[in-house]
């Protein structure tokens, strides 16, 4: 099957009608879902969803330190006993998974403030492109 048919098969129109379409897409603004033409952007929410993954990668940080701290000196307070392997591989594997969820979200922060950066950057030359534009005020609205 290709490409085309495979994507046809999952959104193109069902046997009811129904079919999958972006709201942006639809002819008639404001109807059966789609937009109204108000598109509104605010770089706070990209900045705040920046800082959490900070925050988070800080804390993975902290636990994966944390938890090597906790496992020092196990294995001579418990030398001979089979458990100490297991609980070395298991510190080894939450160590592997802790670093991964700090590097995707040190890598995840980054993304999301370039976004931030951009998209203000883009409000501001947009909103500077159109400040000598004449609006038609409420008096020619009327004519």
């Amino acid at each position: 099957m290709s490409y085309s048919e495979r994507w046809q098969e999952l959104f193109g129109p069902a046997e009811d009608g129904a079919a999958m379409r972006l709201a942006s897409a639809s002819s008639n603004s404001g109807a059966e879902g789609g937009g109204t033409g108000n598109l509104k952007y605010s770089k706070g929410p990209w900045t705040s969803a920046s800082g959490t993954a900070g925050d988070l990668r800080t804390r993975a940080e902290t636990s994966r330190t944390m938890l090597g701290r906790g496992h020092e000196g196990v294995e001579a307070g418990a030398n001979g006993l089979s458990s100490v392997a297991a609980l070395k591989g298991a510190l080894k594997s939450w160590e592997g998974r802790l670093q991964a969820v700090r590097d995707e979200c040190e890598q995840l922060q980054g993304n999301l403030l370039t976004v931030a950066k951009e998209m203000g950057e883009s409000e501001t030359a947009v909103k500077a492109s159109l400040k000598g534009a004449d609006a038609p005020g409420k008096a020619d609205g009327k004519r």
